[in-house]
C-alpha cells in the first residue's frame, strides 16, 4: 500500500497499531510492532512484520528484524529510510504479500529483477529470470518480417541517398524509369530505389507496410528492356 502524504501515513499508522479498546500499541511476542512504515525513495509503504519476514535471506527480513549490524536510518516519522525506486518496490512487496508476481504493462521484468537482488529475494530472482529468458526465446523464434519501401530519386541524387541510409534499411534494387528533363546538354535521368528493412517481432503500421502498387510499378518496370537497369 502505497501512500504520499506523511500525514496520512501517519493517522494510517497510528489506528494500525492502537487497539480500539484500550489504546495500547499492538505488538508481537517479542514486543516489536506488528505493523513497519518503509520510506522507497520519498513514497510510503505500510505493511506487516510477518510480510517482510517471508524471506530469512532478504534484506527486508533484516531490516524487520532490527539487525544492528544493518546501517538502516529512519525519517521523523519513523519510516525506515530505502534509497531505491518506489515504483520497483511495490512489485516486490506484493509478491512478499501473496507469492504471486503481477506487473503492469509498463514496468519491465528486469527493473523488478534490479530491485529484488537488491532486497535479495532468492524466489523472487528465479522468477523474473524465469521470465526473461522465456520472453526472449519468444522474441528470438518470431518469423523475421520484411518491409520494403521504394525510392524515387533523380541520377545527381543516387550516390547520395545511398550512401547514407541507416537504421538498417538495406538496398535491393535499382530501376531506371527514363529521362525526366535537360539540364543544359545532359540528360538527367530518374531511378526507382528499392530498399528493405527487416523487423523483429513488431506490428506493422501505416508507416511501415509495403507498398503494393509500388511493387507492381516495380515489377512493370523491371520487366521492360531498358539500357539503364542494373
Amino acid at each position: 500500500m502505497a501512500e504520499n502524504s506523511s500525514d496520512t501515513c501517519g493517522s494510517v499508522y497510528r489506528r494500525c497499531l492502537t487497539h480500539s479498546t484500550g489504546g495500547k500499541t499492538q505488538s508481537t511476542s517479542n514486543g516489536a510492532s506488528k505493523w513497519v512504515r518503509l520510506n522507497v525513495g520519498g513514497t510510503y509503504f505500510l505493511t506487516t512484520r510477518q510480510t517482510l519476514c517471508r524471506d530469512p535471506k532478504s534484506f527486508l527480513y533484516r531490516l524487520s528484524q532490527a539487525d544492528p549490524d544493518l546501517d538502516s536510518d529512519k525519517d521523523d516519522t519513523g519510516a525506515y529510510l530505502i534509497d531505491r525506486d518506489p515504483t520497483y518496490f511495490g512489485p516486490v512487496l506484493n509478491y512478499l504479500r501473496h507469492g504471486k508476481l503481477v506487473l503492469n504493462r509498463e514496468l519491465a521484468e528486469e527493473g523488478v529483477l534490479e530491485e529484488a537482488e537488491f532486497y535479495n529475494i532468492t524466489s523472487l530472482i528465479k522468477l523474473l529470470k524465469d521470465k526473461i529468458r522465456e520472453r526472449d526465446c519468444k522474441t528470438s523464434q518470431a518469423p523475421v518480417k520484411h518491409v520494403y519501401r521504394v525510392l524515387q530519386c533523380q541520377e545527381e541524387e543516387l550516390t547520395q541517398m545511398v550512401s547514407t541510409m541507416s537504421d538498417g534499411w538495406k538496398f535491393e534494387q535499382l530501376v531506371s524509369i527514363g529521362s525526366s528533363y535537360n539540364y543544359g546538354n545532359e540528360d538527367q535521368s530518374e531511378f526507382l530505389c528499392v530498399v528493405s528493412k527487416e523487423l523483429h517481432n513488431q506490428s506493422y503500421g501505416p508507416n511501415s507496410e509495403p507498398s503494393e502498387k509500388a511493387k507492381v510499378r516495380l515489377w512493370e518496370q523491371s520487366s521492360r528492356p531498358s539500357s539503364g537497369n542494373y
